[in-house]
């Protein structure tokens, strides 16, 4: 259950850096930023969620910049969401008060969430009151490799070392001196902060308190539409919210998560950045964002996938968010990693594997699209016959997989269900709508790869189905996501043998899945990782569909349990102390809760999920 008046605790540090529960996220559908417990803000990239970062003391807390805002000799501190919005609240308690900061990234009044054009302002809000007390109230502004600040009479114009590109303005309500400032305040007093980017007016109202009650405003209009009620109603409320603060409302595509390199595990290699646009990643969002009352990221999404398509000449599994290739993976060597977890990585290696799943992905989420009564015109469906068509034949070519492996290709088991998607939803859509194409081929083929699943994939030693067609390599938990697209049903006697087989031999502990064991299913990258928690909410609803609905639950609820204060979640676990890991917020595990909410809750009320 997600605590909406959290206690205070203290405030702690490992190695020097806040725990990744410790911080909530703001956004405004451009960018967003992490706030910490301690009244920092230690990671926000300007002027979109992939450019250059001008605050990531979370990968150097020396050397990497931050803003803050805090009180002196801070004691403890309690972090949580005004209801139903992206307004992120921090109470800092001193020795001799207690202070409130609200923050976030302020939307225009009138601002429709849903509207690809997004309304953000391109302004930071950082708003303290005095609510106890007195209080020495310390505000900082240091991006990474400093600034020069130059006073004006509406506040200070900051030009950033590393980023002369980027013109940035900070106003306040009280003096400033420089980007380093005191104020000695009692119980009632204020301190208000605005950082603004991008087409700066230095001259309109400085109003902090109407901003933020816009922005307030605006993202409770937009929750309005949410259909859901069901188990952790809170939490899957809070989930929805976090998924948008992950998209990009211009142009309707969907970071993995706003951050880069965050290590899974600490001291390991596995840092990647993810403030891109996976496919797949993308389309899982569509679908749990769809079934609780949000069509129109739905439809955004997939006109920008079809855009980058066709752009790009051929289906990759990622894209920058204006659809564009990703830049190659490079390491930043002066920064010495979350934790001092190097290296810190800008770009993806990965962005030029085959993955075949995307072709399965894609038409998913256009039959999504079409059933709700759309009307395909036919540009649209020749590029989605000519996926299919791709999908026909590149189910036997090797590919790196649904986790990306750096080792040799294989035929996935998984990456040949998704094929099975595209075929079987190509062929629907043709058929219910009467467009023209091969679709008795393609219904065959899909029929055909089923089969071809049940019986290649099959391990008879091992009693399950396998990672890779053959039926060799080790089990694989994205085999559970088989049943939840269709392919095979999750009563079949061998997917609930695969299902209870996932669940005993890549169990962690306390209903955590690890994806693989790397012993087992060597990668192409050293060392081990933490439990991945999209698997955990994939068996969940096996378990569901399986019709173990009490042990649904009670799984359910645990992970759910697993979320910070704030009610974000990360990409893995680590299952020996239950510490967050990985890049942060995580989308997949948002969409997990979502997802097997709805299951949950139609289960319960003897629908279908």
């Amino acid at each position: 259950m997600l605590d909406l008046d959290p206690p205070f605790r203290p405030v702690r540090r490992l190695d020097g850096y806040l725990a990744l529960e410790d911080l909530g996220l703001i956004g405004d559908g451009t960018t967003a930023a992490l706030v910490g417990l301690d009244g920092s803000i230690p990671w926000l990239c300007l002027p979109r969620f992939d450019s250059d970062p001008l605050l990531c003391g979370l990968l150097d807390h020396e050397r990497g910049g931050h803003f803050t805002v805090t009180v002196d000799d801070l004691s403890e501190a309690r972090q949580f969401y005004e209801p139903d919005t992206a307004v992120l609240v921090t109470e800092l308690r001193g020795p001799t008060g207690l202070v409130r900061v609200t923050d976030a990234m302020t939307l225009r009044a009138g601002t429709d969430l849903s509207d690809d054009a997004g309304g953000g302002r391109s302004e930071l809000v950082r708003s303290a009151v005095v609510l106890d007390g007195t209080v020495r109230l310390r505000a900082e502004l240091e991006p990474r490799g400093g600034a020069q600040a130059r006073a004006l009479h509406s506040g200070l114009e900051v030009r950033v070392t590393r980023r002369p590109d980027l013109r940035l303005h900070l106003r306040s309500n009280r003096a400033l001196t420089g980007l380093r400032t005191v104020h000695d305040l009692q119980r009632g007093d204020r301190l208000d902060l605005v950082l603004s980017w991008g087409r700066i007016h230095r001259h309109h109202r400085f109003d902090p308190e109407t901003m933020l009650r816009q922005t307030a405003e605006a993202w409770r209009r937009w929750v309005g539409a949410c259909t859901y009620h069901g188990p952790q109603e809170a939490l899957v409320q809070r989930s929805v919210i976090t998924l948008k603060l992950c998209d990009d409302w211009h142009n309707g595509s969907l970071v993995a998560a706003p951050t880069s390199s965050l290590p899974a595990p600490i001291g390991g290699v596995r840092n990647w950045d993810y403030r891109y646009t996976w496919i797949r990643d993308a389309a899982y969002a569509v679908f749990a964002l769809r079934r609780v009352g949000f069509g129109e990221e739905a439809d955004a999404f997939l006109g920008w996938v079809l855009d980058a398509f066709e752009q790009s000449g051929r289906p990759r599994i990622m894209y920058t968010l204006r659809g564009d290739p990703v830049p190659e993976e490079v390491v930043d060597a002066e920064l010495e990693g979350y934790r001092r977890s190097a290296p810190v990585q800008w770009g993806n290696g990965a962005a030029d594997q085959r993955q075949h799943d995307v072709y399965g992905e894609v038409l998913d989420c256009a039959d999504q699209w079409l059933r709700s009564g759309r009307e395909p015109q036919p540009a649209l469906w020749s590029g989605l016959a000519d996926l299919a068509g791709a999908a026909a034949h590149t189910w036997r070519q090797p590919d790196q997989g649904i986790w990306e492996v750096r080792s040799e290709g294989r035929v996935f088991t998984y990456s040949t269900g998704m094929c099975q998607v595209a075929l079987d939803r190509a062929a629907a859509i043709g058929e219910r709508l009467g467009l023209s194409g091969p679709i008795t081929t393609w219904k065959s083929t899909a029929e055909k790869l089923r089969r071809l699943i049940l019986e290649q994939s099959w391990d008879e030693k091992a009693g399950c189905l396998s990672e890779h067609l053959d039926g060799g390599g080790s089990l694989d938990a994205s085999l559970l996501a088989l049943p939840l697209r269709k392919v095979v049903p999750a009563d079949h006697p061998r997917m609930a043998a695969t299902t209870a087989a996932i669940a005993r031999r890549l169990s962690a502990g306390d209903g955590l899945l690890y994806r693989y064991l790397h012993d087992d299913s060597p990668d192409g990258l050293p060392g081990d990782e933490g439990a991945f928690l999209l698997c955990s909410f994939w068996l969940v609803d096996n378990l569901i569909l399986q019709g173990h609905l009490e042990q649904a639950e009670d799984l359910y609820a645990s992970l759910c349990a697993r979320a910070s204060p704030v009610g974000l979640l990360p990409e893995q676990i680590d299952p020996a102390t239950g510490a967050f890991m990985g890049n942060f917020p995580q989308a997949f595990s948002h969409i997990g809760i979502i997802a097997s909410g709805v299951n949950l809750a139609r289960a319960k009320a003897g629908g279908t999920t």
